[in-house]
Order: structure tokens, then sequence, then C-alpha cells
């Protein structure tokens, strides 16, 4: 499985989703995938059927899921490390059910000078505020003023520094394009919040190429109980 994918394609040098960490097993008689079925059987003390028909256990999943018997999905968690603009990783960080740890350009100047150029720059929707449609006619002057304004940021950044002003306060002058990365972690069941709330078609195109990564690994690492969710929730 590839556990890295970039969610704005090769050409772009620094998004990327990787996972690092996810939930395992101690001993052989069960998989990870059959967790949430595991775990609604204890109600009835009956997780030792768990395994006995796949057939079943896939449909408890999917039955657990379309009736909003969230709690099963609980027990599955996932970690990623995600490297992404500083405007998408704000949109995220929204999601307050994943633990995070991100770079702090406090300690490290490392971040800074790693910009997000778009491919497609859009026009403003006239009907609502805070989407976009179509795309700007002049393209390449578009680009042109993005990278103009990243040097002036970066040559600015590095002139305070010159001037022994410290990393924390340097800072300010990064545009919000610039990459920052961090470690994200949640049980299954805030992954398919994200995941639904992120992937539909009037999220930010920025972020929905994040949540497809995501949803692409997870599908991978765990089709049945993954699965359930993405039909039944």
């Amino acid at each position: 499985m590839n556990k890295i994918l970039h969610p704005y394609g090769e050409n772009d040098p620094y998004a990327k989703v990787e996972l690092v960490a996810s939930t395992k097993i101690h001993g052989e008689k069960y998989d990870v995938d059959q967790m949430p079925a595991l775990a609604a059987r204890v109600s009835h003390a009956a997780s030792g059927k768990t395994g006995e028909n796949p057939e079943r256990d896939k449909k408890l999943m999917h039955y657990l899921a379309e009736h909003k018997h969230m709690s099963p999905f609980e027990h599955q968690s996932a970690t990623f490390k995600v490297v992404l603009p500083l405007f998408v990783a704000r949109e995220w960080m929204r999601h307050r059910t994943q633990s995070y740890n991100e770079v702090s350009m406090r300690y490290s100047a490392d971040p800074v000078g790693k910009f997000y150029i778009p491919q497609i720059w859009r026009k403003q929707a006239e009907t609502n505020k805070q989407s976009s449609v179509g795309e700007v006619e002049d393209q390449e002057g578009c680009t042109k003023i993005l990278k103009e304004s990243y040097e002036f940021a970066v040559n600015s950044y590095k002139k305070l520094l010159e001037k022994g002003v410290c990393r924390e306060q340097a800072r300010s002058v990064v545009p919000v394009g610039n990459y920052t990365e961090f470690y994200a972690t949640a049980n299954l069941r805030n992954w398919i919040h994200f995941y639904n709330l992120r992937i539909a078609e009037n999220a930010q195109w920025e972020i929905r190429q994040y949540a497809k990564c995501i949803g692409e690994i997870l599908n991978k690492l765990w089709p049945e109980s993954w699965g359930a969710l993405r039909f039944g929730s």
C-alpha cells in the first residue's frame, strides 16, 4: 500500500499526506478491520462470533453505520503526517476531535520559503461569499503577482532576522501560502466526519484533495470498516 500521497500531484514539491501509525491488534484471532464488529458484539457478550462469518461481520458494520451506531468505530485510530499550506491547515484544524502537533516557526526557520502556487486561479463566486467558480483569465499574471509577493515576504523575514529579531516575531511577515506540517491523529469515527465534510463539492478545492488522500489510504488500510462508514454514514 502506498502510504505517501501527493494531494496536488507530483509537480508540487511539498504537499504530502503520509500514514505514519495505525491501530494494531495483539494476537492472531482477529483483524483490525473487524474492530467495529468486535466492539458492537461485546454488548451481548458475543465478541467471539466475530470472524466466523465474514459476510455477517460486514453486514453488521454496514448496519451500524447506516443506523448511526458510531461508537464501535472509535476503536481504530490512524496518524498522518501532513504537509500543506497554512490556510488549508487552519481550515483542517477546525476539526477539534483530532490531536495535533505542528512545526513551530518559533523554533525553526526551515518551513519559511516553501510556498503553495495554485495550479488554477479561480474567480470569486457572486452568489456564495465563501466559494469560487470558473477560472480567472490572466493565469500567468496572477502567478507572477503571487511569486513576487512571496519573494518580498521571504526577503523581509531574512532582513528581520539579520537585525536580530527573534523568529517568533519575524514570522509575522510569513504569508498563509507558506507550507506547514503537522501530525494529526483521530479514530475512524472522526476521520469519516472529516472526510465527509471536506470531500463535499462545496468544500474548498485545496482541502478536498487532502480529504481524497485520507480516504484513499484508509480505504486500503481498512476496506471493510472504512467502506461501511463511507457508504452508510
